[in-house]
């Protein structure tokens, strides 16, 4: 598939070897952007590379870790010297972290979590908007959150996962700072906040459910899905798809918002 809706446009995906992060990038390759895939192992970077490349788009890997400063810097230049600059950052980089209750938790726990999910999403932005701001022609700037990590709907909080529930409402406080800072420079700032998204972190997390209650897969699956409207996960394609909205001109006028795309989680469908 491609609609060109990004041709000509320069993307970097952190964590874009694998799973959500590949999907995204893949989406917005689809769309004719050339993407820059940052992660911590090369192998998967360079299969998506591949992948990516065989569909006619400009690939690059970038191999970084996203908690190391200067990591982040040269991954950023690299795509710069590379692509010649950048339109389109996804920060899509991070960790569940442990399931402990705070008392349980290490501050070396706490701080790895945050370091990856939030700190990492800063640092991104932070070496990407050095350039977008001075060049001028605006661009969109994409937080990937998390339905554990949204407030304002009664229902947030995340027990025994403060670390990854803390960093990601964290995030969007960052996207909507950043909306308002960037705003005057053309340069949008969203989040994304999937709920249940299928792939291999999910099926292995309904299994061990699933056999902690001596239940099948199936059954598991089936109580996890009853708070999902559509009664299903979302697929990593579809997040890719909001990516590649958002990072168009069809989204112009879309700036510091959160948007949920959880196939209708908490909304309890009959």
């Amino acid at each position: 598939m491609s609609f060109d809706r990004l041709r000509g446009k320069v993307a970097f995906v952190t964590g874009g070897g694998s799973g959500i992060g590949r999907a995204i990038a893949r989406s917005l390759a689809e769309e004719g952007a050339a993407v820059c895939v940052a992660g911590r192992h090369s192998e998967t970077l360079e299969a998506a590379v591949a992948e990516f490349e065989a569909l006619g788009a400009g690939a690059l890997a970038a191999p970084m870790d996203i908690t190391v400063e200067q990591d982040v810097v040269d991954a950023v230049r690299l795509c710069i010297d590379t692509f010649g600059g950048i339109d389109i950052l996804v920060n899509n980089s991070g960790i569940g972290g442990p399931t402990k209750f705070v008392w349980e938790l290490s501050l070396a726990e706490w701080n790895e979590v945050l370091a990856v999910d939030l700190t990492g999403s800063m640092l991104a932005s932070r070496e990407a908007l050095k350039h977008m701001v001075p060049a001028g022609r605006g661009g969109s700037i994409i937080m990937i959150g998390s339905e554990g990590g949204r407030s304002g709907d009664g229902r947030s909080g995340y027990p025994m996962r403060a670390p990854y529930c803390s960093a990601k409402m964290a995030l969007i406080g960052l996207t909507e700072t950043l909306a308002r800072e960037c705003g005057p420079h053309g340069i949008r700032v969203n989040c994304i906040t999937p709920g249940a998204v299928a792939g291999d972190r999910f099926v292995g997390m309904i299994g061990r459910r699933a056999e902690a209650a001596g239940i099948s897969y199936a059954e598991a699956l089936a109580a996890e899905m009853k708070m999902y409207s559509l009664r299903r996960p979302a697929e990593e394609s579809e997040i890719g798809q909001v990516c590649a909205f958002l990072s168009s001109d069809e989204a112009a006028c879309i700036t510091g918002q959160t948007i949920p795309a959880n196939c209708g989680m908490n909304m309890w469908g009959f």
